[in-house]
């Protein structure tokens, strides 16, 4: 429309319907928004119109601005009128997507997973409460002398250094992140009488690197059995038991002599895992032996009455050749999508 248009009904009622048009096509807030500078801005053709006022003759400027100004309160009108048809359709939408229908079942919520970590420790625990044993626990912030020192450890032991240990300051006040759950052994001497037969579960610190085999933070069980007449005998049957829950029915052990401070004769553990990924194999599990008599002195417990056995083994491992997991990052990286492969458990 030219800027140099006379002013007649023909005209204003051309610019009028060309506003209320544009009005009635925004679907939304913004939409009207943005077609509100061409319907009533300086540029909008009603708006050029009312501009040519200021050339007509006096004696036709009354009928001419008559006719522009009701032309400009229909389209002001319209504008408001749409402004609130939208608002109430903005509000009934809102309400229809936050309704709720009661009588519907209710949606179902994504479950997570416990850690496969969390649930093997528990089905271990289960297998020694099923034979009769206690489950013991202890701090994990460890005085040193329940870690190293009553475990006969030497004091030059490897183990006792500050590389191989993470050690609490101040450094005299001997306390460490203990490296084992043993010390939980030796606090079972203290607090229970014979016979004892505690298994030991927790978690246990050392200063690993993370790898895909190693975690500066990582899990253990341990098992403690202190009585009258206990022999290897009565080791080889206890873990050979617990072997063929781990592994199946057709799993064995197998003893090969190795040294470890706090038992004697000691023994290193490896599993034969019938259903191993790849084909059955031989696996090192953990440690085990008789408890040393220097360790059931320690305790208070007459090495010439009693003998006890111990064994332990890394449950991380456990989960790894069980289950076929490759790598330790999984472990610790709280991805759900990891924890889900093992089940879902309320």
């Amino acid at each position: 429309m030219s800027d140099h248009i006379e002013i007649s009904e023909q005209n204003v009622s051309a610019a009028l319907a060309e506003a209320l048009a544009a009005v009635q096509s925004a679907a939304s807030f913004a939409e009207l928004k943005a077609v509100k500078p061409a319907v009533v801005g300086d540029q909008s053709p009603i708006a050029k119109l009312n501009a040519q006022l200021k050339n007509l003759p006096s004696e036709q400027k009354a009928s001419a601005g008559a006719l522009l100004g009701k032309a400009r309160a229909e389209i002001g009108a319209a504008f408001a009128a749409r402004e609130t048809e939208l608002a109430q359709a903005q509000e009934e939408a809102l309400i229809a997507a936050e309704t709720v229908d009661v009588s519907l079942f209710g949606s179902a919520t994504q479950l997570g997973a416990r850690h496969p970590l969390s649930l093997l420790q528990e089905k271990i625990s289960d297998v020694f409460v099923g034979m009769g044993w206690e489950i013991a626990d202890g701090p994990e912030v460890e005085n040193e002398w329940f870690n190293f020192d009553a475990l006969n450890f030497d004091a030059d032991h490897p183990a006792r250094a500050m590389q191989d240990t993470f050690f609490v300051e101040p450094a005299d006040a001997h306390l460490v992140l203990r490296t084992h759950t043993s010390p939980v052994q030796v606090r079972s001497m203290l607090d229970r009488e014979v016979p004892i037969y505690v298994l030991c579960p927790g978690r246990v610190f050392r200063t690993d690197e993370l790898d895909a085999t190693h975690t500066p933070v990582f899990h253990q069980v341990e098992g403690l059995a202190v009585d009258k007449g206990l022999t290897m005998a009565d080791l080889r049957g206890t873990l050979e038991h617990f072997a063929r829950i781990m592994f199946g029915k057709d799993a064995q052990i197998r003893l090969r002599p190795s040294f470890f401070p706090f038992t004697e004769p000691s023994a290193e553990l490896d599993v034969w895992h019938p259903g191993a990924k790849g084909g059955a194999r031989w696996v090192e599990w953990g440690g085990c032996g008789m408890v040393n008599p220097n360790v059931l002195k320690a305790a208070g417990i007459d090495p010439e009455v009693y003998s006890g056995f111990a064994f332990g083994m890394g449950i991380e491992r456990t989960l790894m050749f069980r289950n076929d997991v490759k790598d330790m990052h999984d472990m610790v990286e709280a991805d759900v999508r990891f924890s889900k492969q093992f089940g879902v458990t309320l």
